[in-house]
Formats: structure tokens, sequence, C-alpha cells
């Protein structure tokens, strides 16, 4: 029982730590244009 004392906090500060994460990359528009850089790939200039 002692362990979810420990657990718990973790398990928090990750999920915080996701959502921060996911925050960042949103905000630095990482998701704005999913084409762009697959068709760069393939088009290999």
């Amino acid at each position: 029982m002692e362990i979810l004392y420990l657990l718990v906090p973790l398990s928090v500060v990750l999920v915080l730590f996701i959502l921060g994460g996911l925050w960042w990359a949103i905000d630095r528009g990482q998701f704005e244009e999913l084409d762009g850089e697959a068709e760069r790939i393939l088009k290999d200039d």
C-alpha cells in the first residue's frame, strides 16, 4: 500500500511531462504541414 504514495505522484508527473511535450510540439508548429515533409523526401531533388 505504501508504494501507491510513490507511484501516484510519479504517474501524475509523467502525465504532466507528456502533456507539456505535446503542447510544446503544437505550439512550435510541428503538426502544421504533415504532407510537406513526406513529399520532400520522396522527390529528392
